[in-house]
């Protein structure tokens, strides 16, 4: 839209500007009133964890190879192992969506992407802390791929992003280059946040959150590493060592989880509305995996266990169409046809 009135460009100057700081710093408390609950890992933790994997109980690093059988669909890939020119293809089709027009059913939503935090945001207390978690975020990360491919003619792999490789040093990831998913800054001396003002993300403007209420704010970040260090290999390997579903589940929500939104700060520490930051939908490609890793170290016993019926509906509020939680439980089931590269 152009703006042919000075006022008009007035409003769209200080609506695009950095917010609520000093220099240019954008105040966290908003965000920070509805962040992932957390829980601790401590050294006895560690220990179970390392123990787990030496002896090869239901926990996989990076460096090992898959218990089962694969090729039977096509893989996620790791961020790192990804050609330039897929990652580029595969950010420019999230940006497609920011750049079309929202379907209008979704209040408050201004463009396609927003379509899908809307659907978050009208969903959050039915799909966090339940066990529904999960298989909900599975079918979410279905949808996103669903738009990207038939609205954004993606044709590349899915990616997913081994935050354990990443622990403690986010900033600094690959995938927070300019070219990728745009910077990450650290939270601030004064405890404020940064817009992202450069790179694929660059200025971009949100309309939904934080919390449940609509506020035009910039798409930011302020990550703080004391809180991405929890997205080690220890702490994966501690969740994935439960042999139940609800240890299991529960540990990896406020565990890597929380931890990884908490820790990128600002819009991702907001559980209504952190879809705003695309880089959600790697961390839970992240969050998917820990869950895949666990259901097939011992398919027979883990693939369909979950302590709700398997006929209950999951929604994303006719942007796709509604599924069963056994729909989302077998990625290689029928329904879905994916599997990840380690």
């Amino acid at each position: 839209m152009r703006f042919a009135l000075f006022c008009s460009a007035l409003v769209a100057a200080v609506a695009a500007a950095p917010q609520n700081g000093a220099s240019g710093g954008v105040d966290l408390k908003p965000f920070q009133a509805n962040t992932f609950k957390t829980i601790p890992f401590d050294d006895d933790k560690a220990k179970k964890g390392q123990a787990a994997a030496a002896a090869g109980n239901l926990t996989f690093s990076h460096a090992s190879q898959n218990a089962f059988a694969v090729g039977v669909c096509p893989r996620r890939i790791e961020w790192r192992r990804g050609s330039d020119s897929d990652r580029r293809a595969f950010v420019s089709a999230i940006r497609c969506l920011y750049n079309r027009p929202s379907s209008g059913r979704f209040p408050g939503s201004g463009n396609r992407y927003e379509d899908l935090v809307s659907v978050h945001q009208q969903l959050t207390p039915n799909i966090h802390m339940r066990p529904t978690f999960l298989p909900y975020h599975r079918y979410f990360v279905a949808v996103f791929e669903s738009l990207i491919r038939d609205e954004c003619s993606y044709r590349g792999p899915m990616f997913w992003w081994d935050e354990t490789l990443d622990a403690g040093n986010f900033r600094n990831s690959l995938i927070f280059r300019n070219e990728y998913f745009s910077p990450a800054p650290q939270r601030t001396g004064n405890g404020q946040g940064t817009c992202i003002t450069t790179g694929t993300f660059a200025n971009i403007q949100l309309n939904l959150g934080p919390g449940s209420g609509r506020q035009r704010h910039c798409l930011s970040r302020a990550v703080d590493e004391s809180l991405t260090a929890q997205c080690n290999q220890n702490f994966v390997n501690y969740c994935n060592s439960f042999n139940n579903f609800n240890d299991m589940a529960a540990c990896n929500e406020q565990g890597p989880h929380s931890y990884g939104h908490n820790g990128i700060g600002s819009v991702m520490s907001d559980v209504y509305s952190s879809p705003g930051d695309p880089v959600f939908f790697m961390h839970h490609l992240f969050v998917d995996r820990m869950w895949y890793r666990w259901q097939n170290a011992n398919p027979g016993a883990r693939m369909y266990q979950i302590p709700v019926s398997l006929d209950t509906v999951l929604s994303s509020l006719g942007l796709r169409g509604d599924v069963r939680v056994r729909d989302m439980m077998d990625t290689r089931g029928g329904f879905l046809c994916y599997e990840y590269d380690y």
